[in-house]
């Protein structure tokens, strides 16, 4: 009789769908099967976001757990570690590992793993400032990963968390994916008003104060001075969608920009751009500039975090310091006037993240990481899923 696979469940409380779930789903799709079996949970709103793209294999429990004072749904994630005697219970940033972590700890999951996704410039304050609650619900985690060596640092230097918890594991993407886009649907460009001439500028992220659209527009007023027939397109959906429209009208850039919300499939719009900007204000390890890299396209960033892992100035894109709209601008500027740099940036960063930025890669050290953490249990053998072969294949 085969030794059962580890069970694996990933917890996160969001109701959006954006690069931290994108996270998890490269995971729920990528693990290998004859050693991990893995389940996810999340809220029902989330599920819906994510259903076609969830293995069928995937076992999924609703569950919305926001607030210590539910109880109720503590309750029901106890029961469901019980029952399915979940191996490794691995959460997404603090906000849901601070209230999953503790009952997975209470009932004595093997490991408990919470991944960071990047600094939290939201905590304002003395107290929350002071990550307290950080390091007392570190007590409940084995383990963290840091999806960038600037996450990393923000955990063991702001937040004071053990360095021996903290691995980095860089996020992933499915390069092929990205790469096998070249040229967007012919009617794109027509269906959003452009002529075939004019270029275009493309970001991808939520609407939310951290992804510094606010600053882009100010910037396309400068760059617009120079391009006269620049677009600029917004491929995400957030709270702050009427107060840029707003802006953006303010700024005489109604008919240059369109905000397209949420789309499935980035890889079109990423070969629509002639440029990719991310002008965030704080990034752990943003998919979007892997993706857009991935895609071979020239990249303007800002120079934060894990973004200046990816976008390295010079080498696969240009990077320029956040909350600047002139040096945002200068930067754009800049490769618009050279088509030849374009390219030559494009083709670095599509080697760059081939190199560094696999979803194998992410998912092997993922992968390892669980088996290194779990000296206690059993030799484990890898459960046979292939019914044709007749012995298991031992890790």
């Amino acid at each position: 009789m085969n030794p059962r696979r580890l069970s694996i469940a990933y917890f996160t409380n969001t109701e959006v769908r954006a690069g931290v779930e994108e996270h998890i789903l490269t995971l729920l799709r990528g693990l290998d099967r004859r050693s991990f079996h893995p389940y996810l949970i999340c809220p029902p709103a989330l599920i819906e976001l994510m259903r076609a793209d969830i293995p069928a294999d995937v076992e999924i429990l609703p569950l919305n757990l926001v607030e210590p004072t539910q109880f109720g749904a503590a309750w029901r994630l106890a029961r469901f570690l019980r029952a399915k005697r979940i191996d490794v219970l691995h959460s997404h940033m603090f906000r849901s590992s601070r209230l999953a972590s503790p009952v997975g700890w209470l009932c004595r999951v093997p490991l408990i793993v919470e991944t960071a996704h990047g600094r939290e410039d939201w905590r304002r304050g003395w107290f929350k400032s002071r990550f307290v609650v950080d390091r007392i619900a570190g007590r409940f985690v084995d383990a963290y990963i840091a999806v960038s060596s600037g996450c990393g640092a923000y955990l063991a230097e702001r937040k004071g968390l053990p360095q021996a918890k903290i691995n980095v594991i860089p996020n992933g993407c499915d390069i092929r994916r990205f790469s096998e886009v070249t040229t967007p649907p012919v009617t794109l460009k027509r269906a959003l008003g452009f002529r075939d001439v004019d270029p275009v500028l493309v970001v991808v992220g939520r609407l939310e104060p951290q992804k510094g659209h606010s600053v882009l527009l100010q910037s396309l007023v400068r760059v617009r001075a120079e391009f006269p027939n620049v677009h600029l397109v917004c491929v995400g959906d957030g709270d702050l969608r009427a107060a840029l429209e707003k802006q953006a009208g303010a700024l005489g850039l109604t008919e240059a920009v369109r905000f397209v919300g949420y789309q499935h499939d980035v890889g079109n719009w990423f070969a629509l751009a002639d440029v990719v900007v991310l002008p965030s204000f704080y990034e752990g390890m943003p998919l979007v500039a892997i993706e857009a890299l991935a895609a071979g396209r020239a990249m303007v960033a800002t120079a934060v975090d894990g973004t200046s892992e990816v976008v390295i100035h010079e080498k696969t894109g240009l990077t320029v310091a956040a909350g600047d709209p002139s040096a945002l601008a200068g930067a754009i500027c800049q490769l618009l006037r050279d088509p030849a740099k374009r390219r030559d940036l494009g083709h670095s960063g599509k080697q760059w993240v081939r190199d560094h930025f696999s979803e194998e890669g992410q998912i092997q050290k993922t992968e390892q990481l669980y088996l290194s953490l779990l000296p206690k249990l059993r030799p484990l053998m890898i459960e046979d899923v292939d019914e044709d072969s007749s012995q298991p294949a031992a890790i």
